[in-house]
């Protein structure tokens, strides 16, 4: 995903979930929750790996879908000349809520992006106020925030990542969600490798294979190592499933020419 530029921020790390297969998830930037933090009004660019570009983590071959990481925002850009008062309020407390992100008081982020979206409402204050629901798993909300960050900025891939990442770990989980927005992100960033991993475990989770190995095999071609297994997994699943038509298909046909035979 494309960003600004902005200083390298620290990472946090989302629990494990499962959509009740063997898939193993990364939840959005994680499956990926990639939870990306904001500048006022841009995207900051979060070099959380030696591969610049790109905010992400390398996820390990048994790590769950969902240790993904969480970028957020801060009001320190070029672009951030706040007009009135009260913007410059809001972006003092988008910044102070990062601050708080940064030492892990997730609470008192909360509060402060809380008051910045009350003073005024903007994507990247209702982003972050999204991370920190998040964090404290109350997924209701977090959704919420994303919806109305995604309102106001609509071309945030990340925003639309976190959303599926909310909509898949949720007690009610709505992977159908997850997919329409993960397509979204995909669409807004189609050379990220990692939004495409996530796209693609979360159609394996639902058996959509064909799909799934054509996403698997973006992010391999953008340069996810990983995606390499799943293509290997993948593929002897859709094998496996037409050698199984395959057999149910001539089982049928002998069963209908022994019952042809019977009545001649």
């Amino acid at each position: 995903m494309p960003f600004a530029t902005a200083s390298t921020r620290v990472l946090s790390r989302l629990t494990s979930f499962s959509l009740g297969t063997n898939t193993s998830f990364k939840s959005s930037r994680t499956p990926c929750s990639r939870l990306l933090v904001h500048t006022a009004g841009h995207e900051a660019l979060v070099i959380a790996t030696g591969r610049p570009g790109y905010a992400f983590r390398r996820k390990c071959a048994n790590e769950s879908w969902n240790n993904v990481f969480k970028r957020w925002a801060t009001s320190t850009t070029l672009h951030s000349t706040a007009s009135d008062p009260a913007e410059t309020e809001a972006m003092q407390c988008l910044e102070q809520g990062t601050q708080k992100l940064e030492e892990g008081d997730i609470q008192g982020a909360k509060e402060l992006y809380n008051r910045s979206v009350e003073i005024k409402r903007n994507a990247s204050s209702l982003f972050n106020l999204g991370v920190t629901h998040y964090h404290l798993k109350e997924f209701d909300n977090a959704i919420a925030a994303w919806k109305e960050s995604i309102a106001l900025q609509p071309a945030s891939a990340d925003a639309h990542t976190n959303l599926a990442s909310a909509y898949i770990i949720s007690p009610v989980a709505r992977p159908d969600l997850a997919l329409h927005h993960l397509h979204i992100a995909a669409s807004l960033s189609p050379e990220d490798p990692e939004i495409a991993f996530n796209l693609a475990a979360v159609l394996e989770a639902t058996g959509q294979l064909e799909e799934a190995l054509k996403q698997y095999k973006r992010a391999k071609e953008y340069g996810v190592e990983r995606a390499a297994m799943h293509i290997r997994n993948v593929s002897a699943k859709i094998l496996g499933k037409t050698i199984k038509i395959a057999e149910n298909t001539d089982s049928t046909g002998n069963t209908d020419s022994s019952a042809k035979k019977s009545d001649s």
